[in-house]
C-alpha cells in the first residue's frame, strides 16, 4: 500500500479532483514522499526520522479536508478525520484524545482485511460451492445392497452432484430457495458504557475467547446464500493475528490523522473555555509527539503518523497555540480564499464535479442537462456573492445553489419524458435572482 509516486504525479492527480490550493498540494506531497524515502533507509536510521506534520490555514470550504482525504484514497494510507472541538468537554481528555488513534487502528486493519481479503476468496469459492452442494444434492443414506445389484448408490450420487455442480456453476440454480445456518460471535455487555477499547488488552482477549458463537437459521435464495456463505468463509480463511500485526504496522508508518478545527483550542478562541482548550492541546502533545497507545489490538506507537491540522484562524493565530504543540507541525500552508473563477472551475473541472455529478443522477431518468458556459458563470457568481454578503462556507455553496436550481427538475423528472434540458443564464436567473437579491431570504435558503 506505500506509494511510490513523484511529488508531481501526486499533485497531478489532486489537481484532479481539487481546483488550486497549489502551496498546499505541493507540502502534502512532499511529505508523502518522504515517507517513501524514509522506507528505503536503513532501519537505524528509518527509526530517526519523523514526518514533518503540517498546519494548514484558511477559511472552510476551501479544500484542506478534500486534500488530505484525497491524499489518503491515493496512497491507500489510513486515515481518520477529528475535529479538535470534540474534545473540549470536561471530562476523560486522555481516553477521548487516544481514541483517535484506535480509530485510526480500525480503518487501517479494515484495509489491511480486505487487501487480505482477496487473496483467500478462491480457496472461499471452492469451500462455499461445497456447502451450497451439500444442502442442493444432501448425501444419500446408506444402502446395503446384494453383492449382484448393479445399482450403486453411491456412484448415482457422485454423477448428480456433477451434474448440480455445473448448474450451480452456470447459475442455474441461482433462483433456488436454500436454508443455510449462518454464526455470529456475540458482543460483550460492557459495564458503564466503557468501550472495549478502554478496557485492559488481556480482559478484551477474555472477552473474545469466552463469549460464544450462535447460530442462526436463514431461508435465502442460492444466489444470495452465496454472498452471504463467502463472506463467513473468507473471515474463516482469515488469519487474525497476522491481519491484526499488518493492520498495526501499516497505521504506524502510514497513517495519516486529519485534526480539523485546531483554531478553536486556542486560548484566543473564548476566556471562558482556556483551561479546557489548554487541557485538549495538552493531551494532544504526546500523541503528536510520539507515544503508545494501547488498542485492543494491541500497542500502536504514533511517532510516525502523519498529523495534518487544520484552521481558519480568523480570531487567533497559530503562535496561539502552545509552543510544544506548535514546533510539531513545522510545515505551514495558507490556503487562498475562492473567487468566482475558482468556482466556475470546480463547477466543471474535477473529475467528480457538481455539474458531472447532476447530469449523471438525471441521465438514470432519461433526461440529458446540458451546462452552458454562461450558466457556469451565472452559477460561480451567484455563489461567490453569497459568500461574500452572508456566510463565507467556501466550495459547499455550490451545493446549495446546485440543489436550489435543479429542485423543480429533480421532483418531477422521474414522471418525465426522455429530453434534453439546457441550463443556461437565463435558466439560473429565473431560479436564484429573486432569491440571492434579498439578503434576508438567501442566510435561509442558499
Amino acid at each position: 500500500m506505500d506509494c511510490d509516486l513523484s511529488p508531481r504525479q501526486i499533485v497531478e492527480r489532486l489537481d484532479q479532483y481539487i481546483v488550486g490550493q497549489g502551496q498546499a498540494k505541493r507540502a502534502v506531497a512532499i511529505a508523502i514522499r518522504n515517507r517513501w524515502r524514509r522506507q528505503q533507509l536503513a532501519s537505524d536510521m528509518r527509526q530517526e526520522v519523523s514526518p514533518k506534520n503540517i498546519l494548514m490555514i484558511g477559511p472552510t470550504g476551501v479544500g484542506k479536508t478534500e486534500i488530505a482525504r484525497r491524499l489518503a484514497k491515493l496512497t491507500g494510507a489510513p486515515f481518520v478525520k477529528v475535529e479538535a472541538t470534540k474534545y473540549t468537554e470536561v471530562g476523560y481528555y486522555g481516553r477521548d484524545v487516544e481514541s483517535i488513534v484506535r480509530d485510526l487502528t480500525e480503518n487501517s486493519i479494515q484495509l489491511v482485511k480486505e487487501r487480505e481479503r482477496d487473496t483467500v476468496v478462491p480457496e472461499a469459492q471452492k469451500r462455499v460451492d461445497e456447502r451450497l452442494l451439500d444442502l442442493l444434492a444432501p448425501p444419500p443414506i446408506t444402502i446395503t445392497t446384494s453383492g449382484d445389484d448393479e445399482y450403486n448408490p453411491e456412484e448415482q450420487y457422485q454423477r448428480t452432484r456433477e451434474k448440480m455442480k455445473a448448474m450451480l456453476v452456470s447459475g442455474e440454480l441461482d433462483q433456488r430457495a436454500v436454508e443455510i445456518t449462518t454464526q455470529h460471535k456475540a458482543n460483550p455487555v460492557v459495564m458503564g458504557g466503557m468501550g472495549m477499547e478502554g478496557m485492559d488488552m488481556d480482559l478484551q482477549g477474555m472477552f473474545d475467547k469466552i463469549m460464544p458463537s450462535t447460530s442462526k437459521r436463514r431461508e435465502m435464495t442460492v444466489k444470495q446464500a452465496r454472498q452471504v456463505l463467502l463472506e463467513e468463509e473468507c473471515e474463516n480463511l482469515l488469519d487474525d493475528d497476522k491481519v491484526h500485526s499488518m493492520g498495526i504496522s501499516l497505521a504506524e508508518n502510514l497513517g495519516i490523522v486529519f485534526l480539523d478545527e485546531i483554531d478553536k483550542v486556542t486560548a484566543a478562541e473564548g476566556k471562558s473555555a482556556d483551561v479546557s482548550r489548554a487541557g485538549v492541546q495538552r493531551d494532544l502533545l504526546p500523541i503528536v509527539e510520539g507515544t503508545s497507545v494501547k488498542t485492543r489490538y494491541g500497542y500502536v506507537k504514533t511517532d510516525h503518523i502523519l498529523f495534518v491540522a487544520a484552521g481558519a484562524f480568523h480570531s487567533s493565530q497559530p503562535s496561539d497555540l502552545m509552543p510544544e504543540l506548535q514546533g510539531r507541525f513545522p510545515i505551514r500552508v495558507e490556503l487562498e480564499s475562492l473567487t468566482a473563477k475558482d468556482f466556475e472551475r470546480i463547477l466543471v473541472e474535477p473529475d467528480n464535479s457538481l455539474t458531472k455529478q447532476y447530469q449523471a443522477l438525471l441521465e438514470t431518468e432519461g433526461i440529458t442537462i446540458q451546462f452552458k458556459e454562461d450558466a457556469v458563470k451565472a452559477l460561480a457568481n451567484y455563489a461567490f456573492t453569497v459568500n461574500q454578503t452572508t456566510q463565507n462556507i467556501g466550495a459547499r455553496r455550490l451545493h446549495t445553489i446546485l440543489e436550489r436550481l435543479l429542485e423543480e427538475l429533480s421532483f418531477e423528472a422521474s414522471e418525465m419524458s426522455s429530453c434534453t434540458v439546457e441550463i443556461n443564464e437565463g435558466f439560473v436567473n429565473s431560479r436564484l435572482e429573486e432569491v440571492a437579491a434579498d439578503e434576508d431570504l438567501s442566510r435561509y435558503i442558499l
